[in-house]
């Protein structure tokens, strides 16, 4: 990496890291200021953003429709509690559901939130039905579904669980795509089936459509609720709104968080109205979620992405991305193992870890990161054009081709 010593982000970070817990394994760069989809350090070096905030500045930095909205509202009203009723809220709630296919909503403030929410749900509703042992959870081998203890238990990767136990009971794994373990880990017991269809932090791996329907198909036959947790495939990244749009299959429950703000802290539980049954009030809460201010910013998101076709654009521009990595794997053989992905979600598998390929990319202006060790991962605005795609395409190649020459 580029050395930063004496400079104003070297200072920057040294406040930082003498006061946080060190839970991030931050890359030495002190972001000040975005704009569409180029971001500055604090001492004035320009990148290009092919991270997006990990999937959520799905409009790039600075968009005048969401800066407008979130300033107009912050003037207005910025918080209320949840014991009364606002404008935003009802207006976000009504547009997801008539865009999404699913009937209620509720709004949190992040995707460990809403996963959460989607297991107290499904295990509510299993309850209420009289079913009180049909309480066990099954998800699958690559996923993530957030830090909180239910959904690091959820979660089927033992080194983010090691240390924080006892984790809570009742999660069964099952290796993704393997529809007859999946048939054999559903049982009478079973309150719900929790996948993402496009598996993000487990290497940008979509699931294939048949698996999608046999899980459906499963969930039907046990009386058990199919969730899709969309929180970093869903809001466009994939092609379509919401991700299940892009398969053909539709989940009971679905989780949204990341995109849907544009970069304003929000999250949201979409169900059936029968899986929605589950919750009476009481039940379930927040303080902050559904906020006047996270819900305007969330409207002024969805909008811009429906009235200017931006889920279409991601998958053109997805195409148009992925056929460029496809040049470059063809162009390093003995470096990159696979491209693969959905829209402007994808993943260059390499054959060996991919730290240095990432901090050769930051060293000539491009942010990416890297999930699964080996596997760096694109995840742009929406607004991306051809020649910011050629630009990105342009650093892998020699990001590629430098490391592959280190040996």
């Amino acid at each position: 990496m580029a050395d930063v010593s004496g400079s104003r982000s070297a200072a920057l970070m040294a406040r930082a890291d003498a006061h946080t817990m060190k839970t991030y394994g931050r890359y030495p760069i002190a972001l000040v200021r975005g704009e569409g989809v180029r971001c500055w350090d604090a001492d004035g070096k320009e990148y290009l953003d092919f991270l997006g905030g990990i999937a959520v500045n799905v409009l790039g930095h600075a968009h005048p429709a969401l800066v407008s909205a979130i300033a107009d509202q912050a003037a207005r009203l910025i918080h209320c509690s949840n014991l009364y009723y606002s404008e935003p809220m009802a207006e976000l709630a009504e547009l997801l559901t008539q865009h999404g296919g699913l009937d209620r909503v509720f709004f949190c403030n992040s995707g460990a939130e809403a996963n959460e929410g989607a297991i107290k749900l499904a295990r509510k509703y299993q309850w209420r039905k009289g079913l009180k042992a049909k309480n066990r959870i099954v998800s699958l081998t690559h996923s993530f579904h957030g830090r909180t203890l239910a959904t690091v238990t959820a979660t089927a990767k033992p080194a983010i669980q090691e240390g924080f136990g006892p984790l809570p009971e009742g999660f069964d794994y099952v290796e993704a795509g393997d529809v007859a373990a999946l048939r054999a880990a559903v049982t009478d017991r079973t309150a719900a089936v929790i996948v993402e269809p496009v598996q993000g932090e487990g290497g940008v791996r979509p699931l294939a459509r048949e698996f999608l329907e046999a899980a459906r198909a499963i969930c039907d036959e046990r009386g058990a609720l199919l969730i899709f947790d969309e929180i970093q495939c869903g809001m466009g990244r994939v092609g379509h709104l919401f991700a299940y749009q892009a398969f053909g299959v539709k989940p009971d429950i679905l989780t949204l968080a990341k995109g849907l703000g544009g970069g304003v802290p929000i999250g949201a539980v979409c169900a059936t109205e029968e899986a929605a049954r589950g919750f009476a009030p009481g039940d379930h809460g927040t303080t902050f979620g559904g906020s006047p201010l996270a819900c305007t910013a969330a409207l002024a998101t969805v909008k811009t992405l429906l009235s200017e076709d931006l889920p279409a654009r991601a998958a053109a521009m997805g195409e148009y991305l992925l056929a460029g990595l496809r040049r470059l794997q063809a162009k390093h053989p003995g470096l990159v193992k696979e491209v693969r992905g959905m829209g402007l979600m994808l993943g260059i598998e390499l054959t060996r870890p991919a730290r240095p390929v990432l901090e050769k990319c930051h060293e000539l202006g491009l942010l990416v990161n890297v999930t699964a060790d080996t596997v760096v991962r694109l995840l742009p605005p929406y607004i991306i054009t051809a020649a910011d795609c050629d630009r990105a395409l342009e650093i892998l190649d020699q990001a590629l081709a430098a490391v592959g020459s280190a040996g």
